[in-house]
């Protein structure tokens, strides 16, 4: 049966740390619904109300364009061990660029890595775990580093150009402000 809870336990804090993948979920007020699959080691509990992630340069920029439109997110992990489990976090998500005056201060709970782009902050309204009876069991083998490598060969100038080019609006055309000052 489905539990609420308004801010993360030490239990809940436990298996977020043990996750090895996340789902972020944004959407604007019109427009198409994202869902994305989140892997690499960068995400960080902050405290009880507040999760993050460092956000790593990808195909698209969804999540900002939506946050900055209306700031909705929710966040899902699900257990694909023996022991079964859904955990949603639900909340107010913000972007915190590198031009940004909090980033010092939030970038030094994240490992570092290539093609870093944004930090995202979710501040919690409300916790929700569920059973996950139904999800079948996975077993972990590695870390997938084809993203870090692809990174790595575009260079810190081979990144900007392809924020410029593929990073700056989302597909239902709204700014994220990835490189705006």
């Amino acid at each position: 049966m489905a539990k609420f809870y308004a801010s993360l336990t030490p239990e809940l804090i436990k298996f977020i740390e043990e996750q090895k993948i996340f789902f972020t979920a944004t959407a604007p007020r019109e427009g198409r619904i994202n869902l994305s699959p989140k892997g690499i080691d960068t995400f960080r509990c902050l405290d009880q109300q507040t999760v993050g992630y460092l956000d790593l340069t990808g195909s698209g920029n969804e999540t900002s364009a939506h946050l900055e439109e209306n700031g909705r997110m929710t966040i899902m992990f699900c257990s694909f061990s023996e022991k079964p489990l859904i955990l949603r976090l639900y909340g107010q998500g913000k972007v915190v660029r590198p031009r940004d005056e909090q980033w010092n201060q939030l970038y030094q709970n994240f490992s570092t890595y290539e093609g870093e782009r944004q930090i995202i902050i979710l501040t919690l309204t409300s916790a929700q775990t569920s059973c996950g009876f139904g999800v079948p069991i996975y077993e972990y083998q590695e870390t997938r580093d084809t993203l870090i490598e692809w990174a790595k060969k575009k260079g810190e100038t081979g990144i900007y150009h392809y924020w410029q080019q593929k990073n700056q609006e989302s597909i239902d055309g709204l700014p994220t402000k990835l490189l705006e000052e």
